[in-house]
């Protein structure tokens, strides 16, 4: 069986990785899709970013919000929050190699009817509508002022999508719904505050993969970001994040026939100690 074996979010954990990799593709010739959050947290995130920028072409990677915010946090846009774990990364000889590489990664990518992103998206969006919105932001990432980008990052409005965005208003909201989605409502509207599993979800939230007449549901979105929400393996929806860093498992799924690998993780943060 070929095609590409997606894995969830790492986020510093370069251990199970090794482990995972050497169940999952044991002759290193899969393509590997990484669902975004390479660091972060874990106890090796210069490892592991390492091992995954080796893979070279075979590893597809698109950015979640810890990546990000390392990029952030190198530049001194933000503060390195408490359980950080990037300071091996910022004082690494190839550091400026290694974030030039992360911020080229994209922040989706569409493949034989299957759409690679971290977090979510909003219901308007098609598959290809999504891979564009993408490209805006990575243009503005792979370009002279990237930086100044980053500055104007963050926040949580606009929380809905209209098409007539612009300017830094259009860049956030894509980049919330691309790394950062959970739950929407009937509108869209994106809720920043739940961060519990799919059951807990309050009255008037749906996760944003069951908002009714989402326009992706002809593809498999593959996605992690949300470690309450579990291994989810459905016709349209691979979700991936089980949790790593917090003692749960490193998870990979083969696409093409939904086999799945899990490795379980040493617990390196624990829940509430973010």
């Amino acid at each position: 069986m070929t095609g590409p074996i997606a894995i969830g979010d790492l986020q510093g954990c370069d251990a199970p990785l090794a482990s995972l990799l050497a169940a999952c593709d044991p002759e290193g010739r899969a393509p590997l899709w990484f669902a975004g959050d390479l660091v972060n947290r874990g106890p090796a995130s210069l490892e592991a970013l390492r091992r995954v920028r080796a893979l070279g072409e075979r590893a597809t990677v698109v950015l979640g919000n810890h990546d990000l915010h390392l990029l952030a946090a190198a530049h001194r846009v933000r503060k390195a929050g408490r359980g950080d774990t990037l300071e091996a990364i910022l004082a690494a000889p190839e550091r400026d190699a290694l974030l030039d590489w992360l911020r080229t990664r994209p922040l989706a990518h569409l493949e034989d009817g299957r759409l690679l992103i971290h977090a979510g998206v909003f219901p308007q969006w098609t598959a290809a509508q999504t891979v564009a919105l993408a490209g805006e932001v990575s243009a503005v990432l792979r370009g002279p002022h990237w930086i100044d980008f980053l500055r104007t990052m963050y926040g949580n409005a606009p929380d809905r999508w209209d098409d007539a965005l612009t300017g830094d208003d259009r860049l956030r909201a894509i980049v919330n719904a691309l790394t950062r989605m959970r739950f929407v409502d009937a509108s869209g509207r994106m809720d920043f505050e739940v961060k519990e599993g799919a059951e807990a979800a309050p009255p008037g939230l749906v996760p944003w993969f069951d908002a009714p007449g989402r326009r992706t549901d002809d593809v498999v979105v593959v996605c992690g970001h949300w470690s309450t929400l579990g291994l989810v393996v459905r016709e349209d929806l691979v979700a991936l994040d089980t949790g790593c860093v917090w003692g749960g498992a490193l998870t990979a799924v083969r696409l093409a026939d939904r086999r799945t690998w899990q490795v379980r993780c040493p617990q390196a943060r624990a829940p509430g100690r973010a």
